[in-house]
């Protein structure tokens, strides 16, 4: 259950131009690599199946249902990841294995109904109003349910930080996707689009199955603690609502301009922008290294002044606390300003590019007038993320919603209004909730550092809580006259 650190570690350690190439494609390679499998597995079928010859609307639906499969798995799996994260961690650091079966079981229950209710009434509407098949509908309908059980059981692995193993499941999951979709078209016959949605159904439940699997031949041992697990959604619930509301803010201005005059509708329960949707996609490619960068410092760096500072509050002097405390937030705010530098100038870089290349590879028009504005606000957005886990670090859940709330309100807020302006202003919505986020994470942290002594020392109680009536504060006050009465009467006798 290591960590990609002690790796990193060995590779960056060595300090030269090409270690460093080796460690950044390392981290990525175990980090965001299925984001990119799943995408090079949808262009190579297209690519083999003859996707263009296929009939627009048939395109503009596979495009949607495979939108609509991502953001609302994503969705729906957003109000138990943090929680059950936390539960895991404090399963893991009190060495009580046996505790992560019931979770693992409990929490999928919980997952999956919850997706599967919220996901029929849609697919009804869209078998009622949109005239689709029954067969494409239901093959929207597993996929949607399939990635909901791919991104739960992923949780499980990261918690182990089994990064390597998640890759490999993607790679053979999307290996299978794209020998299915021919298998389909060109030796059953069948549609071109159904048979790429049928693949990706086949994919994700490979997935989820090799997920399973794995998660179960870890922890082997079920203590059958289910209201424990279930007792953690009542005392955090500032984790459900945090990251809710930082995922919902994730695609929030995209469904702003879902409603606007330029939306595109399709089989009467579909809408997108597809000019928007498409800048909003290159705008994260061309930011997501930082999270590669993020989650490659904090495994190599940070953690180990957070973990100093923890050993010097169980045991240390308090002048070896206050210098763990002192390293341990200067590093914080290195990581903070190196994270902004250097995704600055990837951020840049990868701009240019994609300003020169793309319009010759015939994505150009509004796609290129929009994407400015929105590659800033996804600049912004995974710094203020990256606030968010240090705010998680030093259990600030007050501060975790403030900030996903303030994201999330703000974009929405900012949308409405950026909708009204020309194109090169839409993703103005987006910057003004990053940066406000990032804002309010910021000074959450410096509020922490300055109150983490009380933070830490301060909280619980001596006596342990409890129900009933309230004690008097009176601790001595000389005898009531009922008692003199009961005095002199003993010595009357």
């Amino acid at each position: 259950m290591a960590g990609i650190g002690i790796r990193l570690n060995k590779i960056f350690g060595k300090g030269t131009i090409t270690t460093n190439l080796i460690g950044f494609g390392y981290s990525t390679m175990f980090t965001i690599a299925p984001m990119f499998l799943v995408i090079g597995a949808v262009a190579l079928m297209q690519a083999l199946l003859g996707y263009s010859r296929v009939g627009y609307a048939e395109r503009e639906l596979y495009s949607c249902t495979v939108l609509y499969i991502f953001i609302f798995a994503l969705l729906a799996a957003a109000p138990f990841n943090s929680v059950l994260s936390k539960y895991l961690s404090d399963v893991i650091y009190n060495e009580t294995y046996e505790d992560i079966r019931p979770c693992f079981f409990l929490g999928l229950w919980l997952n999956m109904l919850l997706a599967a209710l919220a996901g029929i009434p849609f697919c009804v509407r869209w078998y009622l109003a949109g005239g689709s098949d029954l067969s494409y509908v239901f093959a929207g309908y597993c996929g949607y349910i399939s990635l909901v059980l791919v991104f739960y059981s992923m949780l499980y692995l990261s918690i182990c930080k089994d990064y390597k193993k998640i890759s490999i499941f993607y790679l053979l999951g999307m290996t299978l996707t794209v020998l299915l979709s021919l298998f389909f078209v060109y030796v059953l016959g069948m549609e071109v689009t159904f048979s790429m949605l049928l693949a990706l159904d086949g994919g994700f439940l490979l997935i989820a199955s090799l997920e399973l699997a794995l998660v179960k031949s870890y922890f082997r041992v079920n203590s059958g603690r289910y209201r424990e697990v279930l007792a953690y959604f009542r005392k955090y619930p500032q984790l459900v609502a945090a990251n809710f509301l930082y995922t919902l803010g994730l695609f929030i201005h995209n469904f702003v301009f879902w409603n606007t005059d330029m939306r595109i509708e399709v089989a009467g329960s579909f809408v997108c922008m597809t000019s928007y949707d498409m800048a909003s996609c290159l705008a994260m490619f061309t930011n997501i290294s930082a999270s590669v960068i993020f989650i490659s410092r904090v495994e190599m760096r940070y953690h180990e002044r957070y973990k100093a500072y923890s050993e010097a509050v169980i045991g240390g002097r308090g002048i070896d606390i206050q210098n763990a405390k002192k390293r341990m937030f200067r590093q914080l705010s290195d990581e903070l300003m190196n994270l902004a530098r250097i995704q600055f100038i990837i951020s840049c870089a990868i701009f240019f590019v994609c300003i020169v290349l793309l319009p010759r590879l015939g994505i150009g028009g509004q796609v290129m007038r929009i994407y400015p504005c929105l590659a800033a606000g996804y600049f912004i957005l995974f710094l203020m993320y990256a606030a968010i886990i240090f705010l998680y670090y030093f259990n600030d859940l007050k501060g975790a919603v403030l900030t996903a709330a303030s994201f999330c309100g703000i974009t929405f807020l900012g949308s409405l209004f950026s909708s009204q302006l020309s194109a090169p202003w839409y993703g103005l919505g987006l910057v003004a909730g990053a940066f406000t986020g990032f804002c309010a994470a910021y000074h959450r942290l410096r509020v922490m550092e300055r109150t983490l002594d009380i933070h830490v020392f301060c909280q619980g109680s001596i006596i342990k809580a409890g129900h009933g009536r309230k004690l008097s504060n009176l601790v001595y006050g000389g005898p009531t006259p009922k008692m003199e009465t009961k005095l002199e009467k003993k010595r009357g006798r």
